[in-house]
């Protein structure tokens, strides 16, 4: 199950503080950072209900029942664009099992005159409600066409991410853009245009370290350039370029990534994120993966 289809059938239903600048002018005041969480991205979690023949939504209270077990803070479901009340319920359902409302996954076609707009009214409508619930990120990955975005496409969906990302900030909201290996082909030209077409203010970045990885950009290049912009993180590891079953060693160096995030003291809203794909091998439950990674968090993230 890909997560196209996750976002397409599941209905799942933060207060993120102000992002931190890097501050290229060492006189400027250095802002209080915004307290640290961990949490869970709950696609993972359904690839794993899937491979059993189950439904993630007819076991959401084991899940999260899981997840505060293991010590994570949040669990980060997609926003419900379709029936914007149950957002507030998703959020009552992680607050029933000891959670908070952190963030929330979304995304649609931001690339044609008017389905844009529509796009981002849409999700503008859903994020009312979850404002209302007390999330504070929405993550948003602009869908993708089979082939690079044009200029003119790329212009119309800059504007509409700017103009839903001033909405939100008008909502208390923050706006994360989320990237796959789509936006980060043609030399990446999606993913600097977002960035480079949007005003900071209005538009963030989700920080995928993985997918952006594999995409050909860095880690530490990527910090360097658009550290300044990241409100939330997707966390993921892999071993000879194949994703890896908890979060540990491998391919990432998470101990330097770290070590630049507290050092520029940026918003550590760390969603792990244990996605499976072709080759990956699984040897232990979901749970005890996550109770792994969350200690792997603890130990070299600091959080």
């Amino acid at each position: 199950m890909n997560r196209r289809s996750f976002l397409q059938t599941a209905s799942i239903l933060a207060t993120a503080g102000p992002v931190t600048s890097l501050a290229a002018d060492a006189a400027k005041p250095v802002p209080k950072p915004v307290p640290p969480l961990v949490g869970s991205q709950l696609y993972g979690w359904g690839q794993y209900y899937h491979r059993d023949g189950k439904d993630l939504n007819a076991h959401l209270g084991e899940v999260f029942k899981a997840l505060k077990d293991c010590g994570y803070d949040y669990a980060e479901g997609n926003l419900d664009v379709t029936t914007p009340a149950n957002n507030g319920k998703f959020a009552d359902r992680l607050r029933k099992h000891g959670l908070k409302a952190v963030s929330l996954y979304t995304g649609g076609p931001m690339h044609v005159l008017g389905k844009a707009t529509e796009t981002a009214e849409r999700i503008a409508r859903g994020a009312k409600e979850a404002a209302k619930a007390g999330f504070g990120i929405i993550n948003v990955n602009p869908d993708p066409i089979g082939r690079p975005k044009t200029e003119k496409e790329l212009a119309i969906q800059s504007d509409a991410l700017t103009e839903l990302g001033e909405e939100l900030t008008q909502l208390g909201l923050k706006l994360g853009i989320h990237h796959h290996t789509p936006e980060l082909a043609d030399g990446a030209k999606e993913f600097h245009w977002n960035f480079q077409h949007c005003p900071r203010e209005a538009v963030g970045f989700c920080y995928d370290v993985h997918w952006v990885y594999r995409g050909g950009i860095a880690p530490a290049s990527c910090l360097a350039q658009y550290g300044d912009r990241i409100v939330s993180w997707h966390l993921r590891q892999s071993r000879d370029q194949i994703w890896w079953e908890d979060l540990d060693s491998g391919d990432l160096d998470y101990p330097a990534i770290a070590r630049f995030a507290q050092s520029h003291q940026i918003p550590a809203f760390y969603t792990v994120e244990l996605a499976l794909e072709s080759g990956t091998r699984i040897t232990r439950s979901a749970m005890e993966n996550h109770r792994l990674s969350r200690e792997y968090v603890r130990r070299v993230m600091g959080v």
